[in-house]
């Protein structure tokens, strides 16, 4: 086929002028980066007036109507100096077939310009269940979170820092949904007269739990006339980090298939729905079976009201409840700790607390850690506050396990 005449790029860039539609879109200022460790999944666009509205991506729960987003932790990009405003919306949680919203007005967030140091900036609650960021870009880019993350990368980098020490041993017991690696920390002599449990982010979210941990055994490993003497009471097991796949993700609460790790612990956990679970309730067995049965197990946890989860399961727990009042007033004595143990008559059926006490005869609780506001310091918290808390958790024990004469 032939062609005639002469055509130039001036003829083709008009012919395209002519025909490019009319309201095309401007390319946003602002870029919103989800690709990297424990990122939260989200949609996102700007609106007319440039602000970002971020959608986030609900965390469901296996044949139930429950969802859940507590989460959000994303990399805002932009030129220095630029005003920039956030909208962040989808917390029409749902939690027993109940909406329950994460945010209110108190709802705080942290924010850090090298991905290192995180201050706390307040956040503005808006209609229609929605939370606004406004904040100036003092640097090309700066990550927002919901609480100060604490990534797996943060776990490995912990454990190769404490896995020499003569005092610690990390065995692997198991793995995750997606094969990652479960493990057990344990800190002193096994042959010590007391024996306590703890396990850490059943919840994806709660990453105030794994500062906590860190800070609590840092404090052990001192190896000074305290941490021998409270080693000398007392040996610690630790799971430090129960649902890896769903903290790789930055999912909220569930596993990698949809089950949450605080629930159904009524019965034997599935092994291929709920390894996390099925792995430890194995190492669990192999503690009781050797007679090193824990005497307190507690499931360290995030919420907005920051309770001691006291169990109450059928049948005679009057000194059960002694003993939790007990760790109740030693968590006042020796922490920032204020808010207090659950009322009367509270029950939490399926909770790691009350599993452990009704299918081991282990005495166990929730411990929530709040994540808005601690009181006993009157500050939001960001990572620092939750290693100061972990740090005065190793005379709380001590003095839990202290033995009255004649008992």
């Amino acid at each position: 086929m032939a062609f005639s005449g002469r055509f130039s790029l001036a003829d083709h860039a008009g012919k395209a002028a002519r025909t490019a539609p009319a309201d095309t879109v401007a390319a946003p200022k602002v870029f919103i980066n989800t690709g990297f460790e424990n990122a939260s999944p989200m949609n996102w666009d700007t609106d007319a007036e440039g602000r970002v509205i971020g959608s986030l991506i609900y965390d469901h729960e296996r044949f139930a109507q429950n969802r859940a987003n507590n989460h959000w932790h994303f990399q805002v990009e932009a030129q220095t100096g630029t005003d920039v405003t956030i909208i962040l919306q989808n917390f029409d949680n749902i939690w027993n077939n109940t909406h329950a919203s994460p945010i209110s007005k108190q709802s705080p967030v942290v924010v850090s310009f090298d991905n290192k140091t995180w201050e706390t900036r307040p956040a503005e609650f808006l209609p229609d269940n929605r939370l606004q960021i406004k904040l100036k870009m003092s640097g090309p880019s700066v990550y927002i979170a919901s609480i100060e993350p604490y990534r797996i990368s943060d776990l490995d980098r912990f454990l190769a820092r404490i896995k020499n020490n003569k005092l610690v041993k990390v065995s692997r017991i198991g793995q995750t949904s997606e094969g990652r690696s479960l493990e057990i920390i344990t800190i002193g002599n096994e042959k010590a007269t007391k024996k306590l449990f703890l396990r850490g982010r059943a919840h994806a979210f709660e990453a105030g739990g794994n500062w906590t941990l860190e800070g609590f055994v840092d404090r052990l490993l001192q190896n000074d006339a305290e941490a021998r003497k409270w080693l000398k009471r007392y040996c610690v097991y630790i799971l430090p980090m129960a649902n890896k796949d769903g903290v790789a993700r930055g999912k909220t609460r569930f596993n990698a298939n949809g089950y949450d790790l605080n629930r159904k612990w009524d019965k034997p956990a599935d092994s291929l729905v709920a390894p996390e679970n099925f792995y430890l309730e194995k190492w669990l067995r192999m503690m009781v079976s050797t007679n090193r049965k824990p005497d307190l197990a507690l499931d360290v946890h995030n919420d907005n009201g920051g309770n001691l989860h006291v169990s109450r399961p059928d049948g005679d727990i009057k000194k059960y409840l002694m003993n939790m009042a007990k760790l109740d007033s030693l968590l006042r004595k020796h922490t920032w700790f204020t808010e207090g143990s659950t009322r009367p008559g509270f029950r939490n059926p399926g909770t790691l607390g009350e599993g452990f006490m009704e299918r081991f005869g282990i005495e166990a609780a929730v411990y929530e850690l709040n994540y808005e506001w601690v009181e006993g310091l009157k500050k939001a918290p960001v990572a620092k506050d939750w290693l100061l808390l972990g740090s005065q958790l190793p005379n709380v024990f001590y003095e839990y396990f202290e033995e009255k004469p004649g008992r």
